[in-house]
C-alpha cells in the first residue's frame, strides 16, 4: 500500500521561502514519476487541483507557468523522498500542497496515489 506523507508546510511572509518533503513508502519509488499539487483553502471538494510540479525516474521535470523559475523539484531516491522547493512566495501560493505518485515513470503520466496535504499559508 502507497503512502505519502507531506511535511514542511507553515506560515512564510511574502518573498519568502520554504522547502516541502514527501516521504514514500510501499513502492519502489525510484521507477516512479511524482508530483507536486496543490488545492487553495475553501475550495469546493470536487475543483480540480492544480498541478505546481512533476518529476520523472530520470529527473525530467515540468512546471506550471505560474511557479517557473520560483518552484524547484527534486528527489532523492534512496530516501524515497520528493522536494518542492519554494521561492519568492505570493499570497496566491497559499494553498494546500498535495504530493502524488504515479504508477508510470514519466513526468507526463497521470498521478495514482495522493498524500493528505501540507498547508502553506502566505501572508504578512
Amino acid at each position: 500500500q502507497v503512502q505519502l506523507v507531506e511535511s514542511g508546510g507553515g506560515l512564510v511572509q511574502p518573498g519568502g521561502s520554504l522547502t516541502l518533503s514527501c516521504a514514500a513508502s510501499g513502492s519502489i519509488f525510484s521507477i516512479n514519476a511524482m508530483g507536486w499539487y496543490r488545492q487553495a483553502p475553501g475550495q469546493a471538494p470536487g475543483k480540480q487541483r492544480e498541478m505546481v510540479a512533476t518529476i520523472g525516474s530520470d529527473g525530467t521535470t515540468m512546471y506550471a507557468h505560474s511557479v517557473q523559475g520560483r518552484f524547484t523539484i527534486s528527489r532523492d531516491n534512496a530516501k524515497k523522498t520528493v522536494y518542492l522547493q519554494i521561492n519568492s512566495l505570493k499570497h496566491e501560493d497559499t494553498a494546500v500542497y498535495i504530493c502524488a505518485q504515479s504508477r508510470g515513470s514519466s513526468f507526463y503520466h497521470s498521478m495514482d496515489y495522493w498524500g493528505k496535504g501540507t498547508l502553506v499559508t502566505v501572508s504578512s
